[in-house]
């Protein structure tokens, strides 16, 4: 084979490689069906796989506030599934789950899944997040179903931005610095008490002569 034509085949094999690349990653994990970037953490234990798992913090780097973990469990078993709790070891933190809608467990049902994170979706937050996960690190995640028990990975920890910003937990509340907390509400209604209300009501001049006796006791002095 000559030099040319070796290297045109070598160049529409890598064209191949490449599309056949890009298609399984926009295929791979359930991608369209979480909208979340491909290719997180995922592992199978028994009929249970759990998929695109992430720990999520804050937007903003070094925020305080709640993290959260964003995963989707398929359960391909004949059986519902609870899932009973979220940890993560090592970390002294609590992880809320939350149904989709109401109250009570998450449940993932046979043959079905369920999304965790994301509007509409089951949720999980991690309280005290930032105190439990640091951006880039990965953390190990615990998810406890009812029959399977426990599936563990190592979820990377990654910032409510990009592909994520939909899926992450409520932004912290923020006050620029220096603001009072409070302010009073209202005004003085009424004036202080000791504020004299009238005219000052003083001596005139000439007011002794006044208080001096007239009439006919001073006439009776004057014949002495």
């Amino acid at each position: 084979m000559s030099r040319s034509l070796r290297r045109g085949a070598l160049a529409a094999t890598a064209l191949v490689i490449s599309i056949a690349s890009l298609t399984a990653c926009g295929a791979g994990n359930d991608a369209q069906t979480l909208g979340v970037k491909p290719d997180n953490a995922a592992v199978s234990v028994g009929t249970i796989k759990v998929q695109n798992a992430v720990v999520i913090t804050q937007p903003e780097a070094g925020a305080k506030g709640p993290a959260a973990v964003s995963a989707t469990i398929f359960n391909d078993g004949s059986k519902d599934e609870t899932l009973e709790a979220i940890e993560l070891p090592g970390a002294k933190v609590t992880v809320k789950l939350k149904p989709a809608t109401g109250s009570g467990p998450v449940t993932v049902p046979a043959g079905g899944s369920v999304v965790i994170g994301g509007k509409g979706n089951a949720s999980a937050e991690i309280e005290n997040g930032h105190e439990a996960a640091k951006n880039g690190d990965t953390q190990e995640v615990v998810f406890r179903l009812s029959e399977t028990g426990d599936v563990k990975l190592q979820a990377l920890v990654v910032r409510a931005t990009s592909y994520y910003k939909d899926f992450g937990p409520t932004a912290a509340p923020s006050q620029p610095a220096g603001t009072p907390t409070a302010s009073p509400t209202g005004s003085p209604t009424g004036s202080p008490a000791a504020t004299p209300t009238g005219t000052a009501t003083a001596p005139a001049a000439g007011s002794e002569a006044s208080a001096t006796p007239s009439g006919p006791a001073s006439a009776s002095h004057a014949d002495h």
